[in-house]
């Protein structure tokens, strides 16, 4: 991606009201944000859902200060920024609703490819529940989880903390600009996060913690994910949100039970009223997943899109044409049929049986949520 274009995206993901849908529909139909910014008022009309006030806002052009303010935060080694359109948009995220069209990164941005968990909670759990929280992070992430949460207060902060401890590493998703540190009592936690793992946010440099940013962070904490665990949660408690997205984008949704005299335990029992699986250990997450808990992780910090790629070179000679096809248009993340079938061309029916036979071959895995992953050989 050239200067130019590059300057005219992150001047689009500044303009008030251009959300995630406008901002992916405004490219699809012009080509570029350079040509968003170079059309006419009556181009721009054509578009649904603009309404006079983001036309008038278009048309002032671009916020010049605040897309120096991300060029220059980009400037720094490990600070990164991915388009929805780039190849290495990760898979699972692109198959949410919404799907945000800019990514700020900063730390190391193949975390974003390992397999996730999320793991939130209340901001005000019990000491057991803080206890519960990291030692099941610890545990996972030692077995090749990366555990995705938010950043804030109680369940996130000790999820974080125990994921660093293993190989998975932790993936912190933020409500506001990667310039700025919510809550502040979490800005060591940060900076430990940034350096060992992965910070990530939609919002533009010096965006502040607004109320409905956070909403908006938790679906893509689960978008990120194959499944949600929740650890403690009262019926009202933020976390239900991430749940509640989990369930929506056809990932497995987690609970750890409580005291029935516990308000904190009510939101994980109702989630498990609704359906959500009752979990008492780890293992009861790995078992469900089990292709997830053999993927390495790699602490020498070596790229892990590349080594599932270079492990995704072994000998293909004892599978049929269809099925090699399948296994490239599969690559490396997890992917759905819809999506299998918009990459073949196929009919769902031969994609559906080639998947099977792949299946019995254990060259592939199917995942909770109808998504399918290759697997890796020791």
């Amino acid at each position: 991606m050239n200067e130019q274009e590059l300057n005219a995206r992150l001047a689009l993901n500044r303009i008030p009201g251009i959300g995630a849908d406008i901002f992916t529909r405004l490219i699809k139909q012009f080509g570029s944000a350079t040509a968003v910014f170079n059309a006419g008022r009556s181009q721009l009309e054509r578009i649904p859902g603009l309404g006079n006030d983001r036309l008038d806002r278009l048309a002032a052009g671009p916020d010049a200060t605040g897309t120096e303010q991300d060029l220059e935060w980009l400037g720094s080694a490990d600070h990164h920024v991915l388009f929805i359109d780039d190849k290495v948009y990760p898979d699972l995220l692109l198959q949410i609703a919404s799907p945000p069209p800019v990514l700020f990164l900063k730390g190391r941005p193949e975390l974003l490819y390992a397999p996730q968990l999320a793991i939130v909670g209340s901001r005000n759990p019990t000491p057991a529940g803080i206890e519960n929280a990291r030692a099941f992070a610890e545990h996972l992430s030692r077995t090749g989880f990366t555990i995705t949460s938010g950043l804030a207060l109680g369940i996130d902060g000790a999820a974080h903390e125990g994921a660093l401890g293993g190989q998975g590493s932790t993936i912190a998703v933020t409500g506001t600009g990667l310039d700025r540190i919510y809550p502040a009592r979490h800005r060591q936690l940060a900076h430990r996060i940034a350096g060992e793992g992965l910070v990530v946010s939609e919002f533009p440099v010096g965006a502040s913690p607004q109320k409905n940013n956070f909403p908006r962070r938790n679906r893509i904490i689960s978008g990120l994910s194959l499944g949600c665990l929740v650890v403690e949660a009262t019926r009202k408690s933020g976390s239900l949100i991430t749940a509640k997205y989990a369930l929506e984008q056809g990932r497995e949704v987690y609970a750890i039970p409580g005291s029935i005299h516990s308000p904190l335990a009510r939101g994980c029992h109702w989630l498990i009223r609704q359906g959500a699986k009752l979990v008492e250990t780890a293992n009861d997450i790995i078992d469900e997943l089990p292709p997830i808990a053999l993927m390495p992780g790699d602490a020498d910090g070596d790229n892990i899109r590349q080594e599932h790629q270079a492990r995704a070179t072994d000998d293909y000679s004892d599978l049929s044409e269809d099925e090699r096809k399948l296994m490239d248009a599969l690559g490396h993340d997890p992917a759905s049929i819809d999506t299998l079938v918009a990459r073949t061309g196929w009919e769902v029916d031969r994609v559906t049986v080639v998947l099977m036979d792949l299946e019995l071959a254990s060259r592939l895995n199917s995942l909770p949520g109808g998504l399918y992953m290759r697997t890796y050989p020791e």
